[in-house]
């Protein structure tokens, strides 16, 4: 039986704790449930970073959507991602200045950038000069071949 007010359920023909029916057990349907890997998606085109944050959650993800370098890193606090998914041409803070940032609270955060202009190659040249290497992803990326890299690093 499931109880909608509390969340929880009940099994019959089990033990049961105080003020559950007779012969019922409490079951957590929270802690029974594994812990969906976080994704950060970062774009300034809120289009494509509501998209893909859509498509991620669809696909079992626990995705959330930032617009901007400075509140991807605000969003990164409080999330803790697993992984940053983040376009490298931003205004005022780039991709891989907040791929380095990211890295630098988060060390276990897996990165990867995404592209879809020219011009990704100075900027992703100066993250290495600093001994930052992240892995980046042409723009459009196909939905499925996105889910697949992802759980590929589960």
């Amino acid at each position: 039986m499931l109880d909608l007010s509390s969340g929880r359920i009940y099994l019959a023909d089990e033990s049961s704790p105080d003020q559950v029916p007779s012969g019922w057990k409490v079951i957590d349907s929270k802690a029974s449930q594994p812990a969906r890997v976080k994704v950060l998606v970062v774009d300034d085109q809120k289009l494509i970073a509501d998209t893909i944050t859509d498509i991620l959650t669809d696909a079992g993800f626990h995705a959330i959507a930032a617009y901007d370098g400075g509140s991807a890193l605000k969003a990164a606090e409080r999330f803790e991602p697993d992984y940053l998914l983040c376009d490298v041409l931003m205004p005022r803070m780039n991709g891989v200045q907040v791929a380095i940032a990211i890295r630098k609270g988060h060390p276990a955060a897996k990165i990867l950038l995404f592209s879809g202009q020219a011009g990704t190659a100075e900027i992703l040249q100066e993250g290495r000069e600093k001994g930052y290497e992240f892995e980046l992803l042409a723009k459009p990326i196909h939905p499925l071949k996105l889910i697949e890299r992802l759980k590929e690093q589960k």
